[in-house]
């Protein structure tokens, strides 16, 4: 009896260590719980999925060629084993660049439908300021471990501000609680949070990266939830569908490397980076998952924006009068070394303007035209605003009429 039990335990607790060993991302949840908190984003994602199949009906695209997406790596860190190395975070970007452009020295021909996804990634050289940098923040926090709840995305809850999200996709490593190794927004989300959460032993290839989720597999599969693609299985059994026609159906996710799985009576395929198999047995994307990504590119796309992001661009040299507070000015288009002071008092008449966002600050801006048209003032969008933000702007004016503009 006591070697029974003794084998009893060891295997209970072989099955301890492979559970706490399996892939569990956090996005689908996540979508469920913003749609209830966001009534908009239902319809958002309806829409966006209307575009993706007209995008896929349509013979002539009007997005080709390699699409660049600018990153920004925002590390929130509570020990110094979490506030991961730069080398580390290099690791990730280049993993991610491989796996989208099918250039990982893993990929094979076992799925004839593998391809190029001809999508890059740059890590930002450019910040919102317009000043130069190397595309990475770091955010020392007392919160010793995240959850899906977004925390981390904001300075209020122990985290870091979202970067305008129409110029970056904003990744945040961070501790994640419960087992979570990541989770990403779907499209269609509020801009604030928008973007994709890896844990710090996740993430990248060295460091802290742990077996077997250690080839930066995890953020290759986030990042294919931000860009519209569900997991393969379609969260659901055989008739879920996880809306790419070349993926065969699957009822359940895959763990380990069972490359000879049938479910739903076909072939599963675990080498997807959309499946929940180790780093190691992941290897490809579809040419039907390639085509449902970049139908966001699409004109009018939920991320068309980035294609004109100058954020890994070379830095602008001083412009002390493009209405804009950037460089080293203290003022809009004055003050710091570069720019003439800033005047100390209004001599006219000085008008403050308060704005409260709604649930989609990215989409809120407005404008303040004099009598001929000439813009005096404007700004938004704001989609590195939390939503509910006040925002206040004041304006020194002449005496005469004007029209203001805000769009939502």
């Amino acid at each position: 009896m006591k070697v029974q039990k003794a084998v009893l335990f060891l295997f209970l607790l072989f099955i301890s260590m492979n559970l706490g060993a399996q892939r569990n991302c956090g996005s689908h949840e996540h979508m469920l719980q913003q749609m209830e908190k966001y009534p908009k984003m239902q319809k958002r994602m309806q829409e966006i999925e209307k575009a993706t199949q007209q995008f896929l009906n349509n013979t002539e695209k009007d997005v080709s060629g390699v699409i660049t997406i600018p990153v920004v790596v925002h590390v929130v860190y509570n020990n110094a084993s979490e506030n991961i190395s730069d080398a580390q975070i290099n690791t990730q970007i280049q993993v991610l660049n491989e796996d989208f452009r099918r250039l990982n020295s893993d990929a094979n021909n076992a799925w004839p439908q593998a391809a190029d996804s001809e999508i890059e990634f740059c890590l930002a050289s450019i910040d919102p300021q317009g000043n130069s940098t190397n595309g990475i923040t770091r955010t020392s926090t007392s919160v010793t471990a995240f959850s899906a709840n977004d925390n981390m995305k904001f300075n209020s809850t122990g985290g870091k501000d979202a970067w305008p999200t129409q110029n970056y996709l904003n990744i945040w490593v961070c501790d994640l609680s419960g087992g979570l190794l990541g989770y990403a927004q779907f499209p269609g989300g509020p801009s604030a949070t928008d973007g994709v959460v890896t844990d710090y032993q996740y993430f990248g290839t060295i460091g802290t990266a742990t077996a077997p989720f250690d080839l930066g597999r995890t953020t290759t599969h986030e990042v294919g939830h931000w860009l519209n693609l569900r997991h393969i299985w379609g969260d659901g059994p055989c008739s879920t569908d996880d809306f790419v026609g070349d993926t065969p159906d699957s009822d359940n996710p895959n763990y380990g490397c069972p490359l000879n799985h049938v479910s739903c009576s076909s072939l599963d395929m675990v080498a997807n980076y959309m499946d929940y198999t180790d780093d190691a047995c992941m290897n490809l994307y579809t040419l039907g998952q390639k085509n449902r990504m970049r139908a966001l590119f699409d004109t009018s796309g939920f991320r068309e924006s980035l294609l004109s992001s100058p954020a890994c661009g070379t830095s602008p040299p001083p412009s002390c009068n493009d209405g804009i507070q950037n460089g080293n000015e203290t003022g809009v288009d004055c003050g710091g070394p570069d720019c003439s002071p800033c005047g100390s008092a209004c001599q006219d008449i000085e008008v403050t303007m308060t704005i409260v966002l709604d649930d989609y600050p990215a989409e809120t801006t407005w404008q303040l035209t004099d009598a001929n048209g000439n813009t005096v003032a404007s700004g938004g969008p704001y989609g590195s605003l939390p939503a509910g933000t006040t925002v206040t702007e004041n304006f020194c004016l002449t005496t005469a009429c004007y029209d203001y503009t805000i769009s939502d």
